[in-house]
């Protein structure tokens, strides 16, 4: 067994760089059943996830490119990124905190996504490596980056368990009142890096309810129970026996890309709760998500547009690829009925997501 995975795609030369006085470099994480994490420190991405089929072929579940300069220049599709401070939409790029507005960046259609034009996707981290299976990344973000209010100091850690779980862990303190949602936006498609769309994919997703969207993706402030929609995925349904349902809500967003409104219950064995199980029948692999935040957007990739090559070559379709983008709701600033993404001073923004890689034989 390679115990250098990722070579075979990309070369470490091409992710070395100089970005604002930092240098930028690759993170490798491995554990004993060969299973490989690659992280970049610009923008905090997850650059290739190598994990076996049932017969022991490892290949790359994650899209991405093959070069630093790809990742810089190419469209904003935040592949494998941390999204920050707000990750998703925020209505006409605006909320008021305590009787005072603010005006963040509008870079979606008049809305906030991600952060701004220069959200935590698109900046250097500091990052060091305790030990072969964990990296750390920690910055700053300065009162009045993209809009928002205060000195956001973050810090994240990866770690890469011997069973094969890569545990996110976000911790965050502000000086001044401010909004957070802090998540990660790895693409997935566990047959591998462009090899196929996702369509026999089966998605588990434990929730009872989405925030339904309007034509700008911006919640209209309910819950929609999932019952007896395209939405209720709570049994586990091949993509392909749901996307294409003439959906109103499907429509809107060309397929998947819905905030989940997760149940509590069941947790794991350390206490959070689960949220999602992946399986892709051929290759016997499996994706599980479990989660101690409130949401979860599905995503299938719809915005894709094939003209952009994947690190084997391949082009990026749509639909080639899933997300599970655990956070706060959307637009959670200006609906006080939803769970609350304030961050005071004296505070601590703490979430944990872990992403469990199996098979089923």
């Amino acid at each position: 067994m390679s115990q250098a995975l990722y070579r075979k795609y990309i070369d470490p030369r091409d992710f070395k760089a100089e970005v604002n006085g930092v240098g930028a470099d690759l993170y490798i994480l491995k554990n004993k059943a060969g299973i490989e994490a690659v992280f970049s420190n610009w923008g905090q991405r997850l650059i290739s996830l190598f994990a076996p089929d049932k017969n022991g072929v490892f290949e790359d579940i994650v899209l991405g490119y093959k070069t630093l300069d790809a990742y810089r220049n190419g469209p904003a599709n935040y592949l494998g990124a941390t999204l920050g401070r707000y990750g998703n939409r925020i209505a006409n790029g605006r909320f008021s905190i305590d009787g005072k507005e603010f005006t963040l960046a509008q870079n979606n259609g008049g809305n906030n996504l991600h952060g701004g034009n220069i959200g935590f996707d698109s900046v250097i981290w500091h990052a060091a490596q305790p030990s072969p299976n964990k990296v750390v990344f920690k910055r700053t973000s300065p009162d009045g980056e993209e809009g928002f209010p205060g000195n956001l100091a973050v810090e994240v850690s990866y770690t890469l368990t011997e069973d094969s779980a890569l545990i996110i862990e976000y911790t965050a303190t502000t000086d001044a009142v401010t909004h957070i949602n802090l998540s990660n936006h790895s693409y997935f498609n566990l047959k591998g890096e462009s090899r196929g769309d996702i369509m026999g994919h089966k998605f588990a997703i434990n929730a009872n309810a989405i925030t339904p969207v309007d034509e700008n993706m911006i919640p209209v402030g309910g819950l929609m129970p999932v019952e007896d929609t395209c939405f209720d995925l709570r049994k586990g349904k091949k993509l392909k026996k749901k996307i294409d349902w003439q959906d109103p809500q499907i429509i809107l967003a060309h397929g998947y890309d819905h905030n989940f409104v997760l149940n509590k219950n069941p947790k794991n064995e350390d206490g959070l709760p689960f949220a999602a199980r992946v399986t892709e029948p051929k290759s016997g692999r499996v994706l599980e998500v479990f989660t101690t935040q409130p949401g979860m957007q599905f995503y299938t990739a719809n915005w894709l547009d094939g003209k952009h090559m994947g690190k084997n070559g391949r082009p990026h379709m749509p639909r080639s690829a899933f997300c599970l983008e655990v956070q706060h709701f959307p637009d959670s600033p200006n609906h006080p009925q939803f769970p609350s993404t304030l961050l005071r001073p004296g505070e601590q923004y703490h979430s944990v997501c872990v992403y469990k890689l199996g098979i089923e034989k």
